[in-house]
């Protein structure tokens, strides 16, 4: 349940909530979790707008976006690593209408400590997240098999 924070000079993005959308998405798949509300409602981006003058590297450029990547540790092994920092880069050039922004995109990936992932109040290891998973799918399916019908925040929508 990853967070994704974009950090950008203001007005690099027009639609930074369908940025912030389409690389929570994008994550969920490269990181191959189920598709269930668990997952849905607790990936997500955040866009954060820049004053001018806010950013620069040593020779007073400030055109460039970092983007922070936290997942539970062990979440992405190489090849999704490479995956996340080529995709992200590729979403972000897009979403600012700019390809030579990918030259100047950040892809920083950070893995939160076993133990540190806080959900509902509560510091969650990698195994109960799993078996939280495991709970919700289970649910789900029960529901699903029983007849019941699914409204929409279950069906992750």
């Amino acid at each position: 349940m990853p967070m994704i924070d974009v950090y950008a000079a203001s007005g690099t993005f027009a639609d930074p909530k369908a940025l912030a959308r389409d690389l929570a998405a994008t994550l969920m798949k490269i990181e191959g979790v189920p598709d269930i509300p668990m997952f849905r409602k607790n990936t997500a981006g955040f866009i954060h707008d820049l004053p001018p003058g806010a950013l620069s590297n040593v020779e007073g450029d400030g055109n460039y976006v970092r983007v922070q990547v936290l997942t539970n540790a062990g979440a992405l092994d190489r090849e999704k690593q490479l995956a996340v920092v080529r995709q992200f880069t590729d979403l972000i050039a897009a979403a600012a209408g700019d390809a030579s922004l990918s030259n100047r995109t950040w892809v920083l990936l950070t893995e939160a400590v076993e133990g540190g992932w806080g959900l509902s109040g509560h510091a969650n290891t990698n195994a109960e997240l799993v078996d939280a998973a495991r709970a919700q799918i289970a649910e789900l399916q029960g529901a699903k098999s029983s007849g019941g019908s699914l409204g929409a925040a279950d069906r992750g929508a």
